[in-house]
């Protein structure tokens, strides 16, 4: 059989997306636990100002920072060496009564990631596994599911009010 190098080069370029998203994230659960994305969201910042205002380390602010860039979470301008958000990217990712909050959803992904030896046994054996056997990613997740079926009701002014 021959391979459709059009169809291999389609399913390895969706592969490698989804590495990228996995791999972002804990970058994306670090940005969000340590206050890096409201830090920026609040104007642009280099790394030294980045670490002082969340008291974070320099360097690992600066490695954050550069694959941020990278994927396109944060901007970089040139001119003035500082990072920062647009409002695309401060209404998801700094934001957290917006109806388009992600770093949830990368929450989940990590509690996805941690549940594959509970999920692999259940495989292997038929016992079921809850929501709320993946404890706080757990309720994240119907938190997030109830709150984007409010917002496709209500429209883009939603706000969480769910517990």
């Amino acid at each position: 059989m021959a391979l459709d190098m059009d169809k291999l080069n389609t399913f390895v370029g969706q592969f490698v997306g989804d590495l990228g998203a996995a791999v972002h994230s804990g970058m994306v659960v670090i940005g969000q636990k340590l206050g890096l994305y409201k830090a920026l969201a609040e104007g642009p910042l280099n790394s030294s100002e980045l670490a002082a205002k969340t008291k974070t380390d320099e360097r690992y602010v600066r490695e954050w920072l550069g694959s941020q860039a990278a994927g396109g979470y944060v901007t970089y301008d040139e001119q003035t060496s500082k990072f920062g958000l647009s409002e695309e990217q401060a209404f998801t990712l700094a934001n957290e009564d917006s109806p388009a909050y992600l770093p949830g959803a990368f929450q989940l992904a990590l509690g996805s990631l941690a549940a594959v030896p509970r999920i692999t046994e259940a495989f292997r054996t038929g016992a079921g596994m809850g929501w709320h056997d993946r404890g706080q990613v757990g309720a994240k997740k119907h938190q997030a599911v109830a709150c984007q079926r409010c917002a496709r009701q209500q429209g883009p002014t939603h706000r969480h009010d769910h517990a």
